[in-house]
């Protein structure tokens, strides 16, 4: 079973990818400058795992 979906549809905007990307970075860094070092790395694990599957296995373009 698949997390994510890469070929699904919702996925086909770059924007959409690079924000989900983006969102879990950006809450590890929230909880990390309150301390909370947990949910910090869980929260950069998450963009990691996103940021592998939407940005750097995406299919590239031969056009």
């Amino acid at each position: 079973m698949k997390l994510i979906d890469p070929s699904h549809p919702f996925f086909q905007a770059a924007w959409r990818r690079w924000l989900l990307v983006l969102v879990p970075f950006v809450w590890a860094f929230v909880e990390m400058s309150f301390g909370n070092d947990v949910w910090a790395y869980l929260s950069a694990g998450i963009g990691g795992f996103l940021a592998y599957n939407l940005i750097f296995t995406w299919p590239k373009s031969d056009s």
